[in-house]
């Protein structure tokens, strides 16, 4: 993630300079589903193949439908050996998107089912938390034993049971 940021604010700034932060989420959407291909990622952490070929791999997958701005992030994804952070880009992307939309997206991870009604009282006190409207994602892990871990961006609140254990553990020293 610590590689992907800068690229994402990066793109983010030209986007948001340009009115055109949907256009650039559809595209960054389009070249990460690209990067995250198996048969591209062979070809990525391929080291023999020349940063020139990869571009034009990339190119070739994605038509013509690239503005000038979003070819030169590719070129230099490419020359610096970093295309395969192009998933990860396009994450970060959305989610700096939906922040300046006054949207938080949240991940919440249960070892349970959470009923509609938990979702709403958490929705309730994750918006007064964050201080913006918040949209939920509700992943069951029976990992976690008990308890939930939230996930807003880089800011997680680990209440599962789990995580409680492992802090102890590390208190510990064991």
């Amino acid at each position: 993630m610590t590689i992907a940021r800068p690229y994402a604010e990066a793109a983010f700034d030209v986007a948001r300079g340009q009115k055109a932060l949907d256009a650039w989420s559809e595209a960054l959407g389009l070249l990460g589903a690209i990067a995250a291909d198996p048969q591209i990622q062979a070809q990525v952490g391929n080291p023999n193949l020349p940063s020139d070929a990869l571009r034009d791999l990339v190119f070739g997958v994605a038509g013509d439908g690239l503005t000038q701005e979003m070819q030169n992030l590719v070129r230099l994804l490419a020359h610096n050996k970093r295309l395969a952070v192009l998933p990860e880009i396009a994450r970060l992307f959305d989610d700096m998107k939906t922040a300046a939309e006054g949207l938080r997206h949240i991940e919440i991870f249960s070892p349970f089912a959470v009923s509609a009604a938990e979702q709403k009282a958490l929705a309730k006190r994750l918006k007064s938390h964050f201080g913006s409207e918040v949209e939920l994602t509700v992943e069951k892990d029976p990992n976690l034993i008990g308890g939930i871990k939230i996930r807003a961006g880089d800011v997680v609140i680990d209440g599962s049971v789990r995580g409680k254990l492992q802090q102890l553990s590390n208190e510990l020293q064991f």
